[in-house]
């Protein structure tokens, strides 16, 4: 049994880590490369960096922003925002990531997905996606939130694996920052079309948020707001799923 994984997430504006609720009103956290270092320390399985304004405002993500917090881990590392052509995926794999996250882009364009899978293997390429539940269907939404794509969300989640994403990254919109739990429903019927690991964001508020997701069919759960005040401790959270039976890294 494959071990289910903790992952802390960076949403960061202006080189400082931010966080919000439903994608607003944002506030400060502290520095990308000490939160990182503190999160490596505690135990965390993996961590994501989010260059969260970057596709808004047409720019690359903070390369050496990415080479600084990748000096201070040894665990997988995931960097999405403001990518936009396999040169950009090139450059931060060569400046510490071990994935990229593309969102915006492989929804303008798709084949972009194909080619970084096809160059630096599916292993290497997230599918972030951003959900929103518009009347009584799941919607995609871009540019940091701010964009319905009017792609149907289930039905592109089906489309970034079969050109070779290795993993996705679902947020829900309605549940970000809630600490009422994660889309529980949309996971559910999610990792039941697709064949890759799915990472559950956007809700998690204490430890039963967590195994809700993983007995869902999550991979890995990810949070922001809650480690980075200090809600709630990783190693914490690891005892108790570890307790309740899953297959956890101590």
């Amino acid at each position: 049994m494959l071990t289910k994984r903790i992952i802390p997430c960076l949403d960061v504006k202006n080189e400082r880590v931010v966080k919000g609720t439903n994608f607003i009103n944002l506030r400060d956290a502290g520095t990308a490369v000490d939160l990182a270092q503190r999160y490596y320390e505690e135990g965390a399985d993996e961590l994501v960096f989010l260059d969260i304004t970057a596709s808004e405002e047409k720019r690359k993500t903070l390369v050496k922003l990415v080479k600084s917090v990748a000096k201070v881990i040894r665990i997988p590392f995931t960097v999405g925002g403001g990518i936009s052509s396999v040169n950009d995926i090139s450059d931060l794999l060569n400046n510490g990531a071990d994935k990229i996250s593309l969102n915006t882009s492989a929804v303008k364009n798709p084949q972009l997905i194909y080619e970084a899978a096809k160059i630096f293997g599916s292993q290497a390429v997230v599918a972030a996606i951003d959900i929103k539940k518009i009347s009584k269907s799941y919607k995609v939404f871009i540019k940091g939130g701010k964009v319905d794509s009017n792609l149907e969300a289930f039905e592109w989640c089906k489309k970034v694996t079969e050109l070779g994403a290795g993993e996705i990254l679902l947020t829900s919109m309605d549940k970000d920052g809630t600490k009422s739990g994660y889309d529980i429903k949309f996971l559910d019927n999610l990792t039941k079309i697709v064949n890759v690991p799915v990472i559950a964001s956007g809700g998690a508020g204490n430890p039963l948020h967590f195994l809700e997701a993983f007995n869902a069919g999550a991979d890995a759960c990810l949070a922001a707001s809650l480690f980075h005040y200090k809600e709630l401790v990783i190693k914490d959270l690891k005892k108790y799923l570890s307790k309740k039976g899953l297959t956890i890294r101590l």
